[in-house]
């Protein structure tokens, strides 16, 4: 290291101390002479390290898990839009089952010189996961933001909706409708919005129904974040009693639907099923999908805001955003059979709305409810 940067400093003209000093991205140097650093640097054969590599002012990498899952589509165009007008391109990277890594992806947009990244639903919500990479992509100088998931052991700004106020939504909309045994099937328990919803869940069937401890625990049904995961999830759910089945996702949701369906049972005649997301074209299924409002536009906007603060020398905060969900009512919910909905075994401090295109908002979580126009039609209200 020694000999290389003797041989910078005579190839350029300068001190050692004023090569280390340009390395290591330290301020105090004229622009001239950094440019002859890494000029000499370029003549030499030396690769420049990360951080003083030429960056396109105009890329902004985007990585997803996914974008079989409508929503993940949702958020790409939401963050590609609002940085378009910002005047920057995104570029999208997406995992496939076999296919390049978050971590391989992150190494190809660093590469190309990207300003900054945005990871939807990535490693950073796994609990089981090493953040020391979020840690190494900061050293590299690389800003980035975080959508859906939290880490205190990441220093960057974060974006998630409210997970528990969106559980703890749909559970009051479904014991308003009398119904007592609720599930709750979403994915793996490491992920930080998993664990979000349990507790949601676990404080509304305390505060709603009673119900706590262990019998409100055996409601709580761990699967696969897919069609297919949903299906498994609600059928166990369906033989432990259940007459209502919240997922963590509209695509669980649908399965939910089907597993009901296999059984000769009818939504919602039977079985009442509340997605997560309201991901696009989700109002339009056979029924149109009772579900969580993620607020994807306000949630993409404000990573893009954070990250391009960041890009632009000033630091974003290194904490959680965090945005409230709105429930939104539609056609695969409905009353208990057996049960008159909204009685006192089915309490609740704020009761469903019943006026299609009325909104009410829970004086406790901030949450909003909406009921959807033209529900079997699948027509659905735009809220500002």
């Amino acid at each position: 290291m020694t000999a290389r940067l003797a041989d910078i400093a005579a190839q350029a003209g300068v001190s050692e101390a004023t090569v280390s000093r340009v390395l290591n991205g330290k301020p105090g140097v004229a622009a001239s002479t950094r440019q002859s650093v890494l000029a000499a640097l370029d003549v030499l054969g030396y690769e420049r390290p990360v951080r003083l590599r030429q960056r396109s002012a105009g890329l902004v990498g985007l990585i997803t898990p996914e974008l079989d899952n409508p929503i993940f589509p949702a958020f790409a165009q939401v963050i590609g839009q609002a940085l378009t007008r910002q005047g920057y391109t995104p570029v999208l990277a997406t995992q496939t089952p076999g296919g390049s890594t978050e971590d391989e992806l992150t190494e190809m947009l660093v590469d190309r010189g990207v300003a900054g990244i945005i990871f939807v639903s990535g490693l950073h919500a796994d609990t089981s996961a090493d953040m020391q990479r979020y840690e190494r992509l900061r050293a590299q100088g690389v800003p980035f933001v975080l959508i859906n998931g939290f880490s205190d052991k990441v220093r960057a700004p974060f974006v998630s909706p409210d997970d528990r106020a969106a559980v703890q939504l749909a559970v009051t909309h479904l014991a308003a409708l009398g119904h007592r045994r609720i599930g709750l099937a979403l994915g793996p328990e490491r992920y930080v919005p998993v664990q979000r919803k349990i507790e949601g869940f676990l404080a509304a069937m305390s505060e709603r129904l009673g119900l706590s401890g262990a019998g409100a625990r055996e409601l709580v049904q761990h699967s696969l974040f897919s069609l297919e995961g949903g299906q498994a999830a609600a059928a166990a759910l369906l033989d432990r009693g259940c007459t209502a089945v919240v997922c963590a996702s509209d695509m669980m949701a649908l399965g939910a639907v089907r597993a009901a369906r296999q059984r000769g049972l009818e939504v919602p005649r039977d079985v009442s099923v509340v997605g997560f997301d309201d991901s696009p074209l989700i109002a339009f299924t056979d029924p149109p999908l009772t579900t969580i409002r993620q607020p994807v536009q306000a949630m993409g906007q404000a990573a893009v805001g954070a990250l391009l603060e960041e890009v632009g020398g000033t630091p974003a905060p290194h904490s959680e955003f965090v945005f409230l969900p709105e429930l939104v009512v539609r056609g695969s919910t409905a009353a208990c059979r057996g049960e008159a909905p909204g009685t006192d075994r089915g309490r609740t401090d704020t009761p469903a709305a019943t006026v299609p295109g009325q909104a009410r908002t829970d004086a406790r979580t901030g949450a909003r409810t909406v009921v959807a126009n033209g529900a079997e039609s699948g027509e659905d209200q735009t809220w500002g």
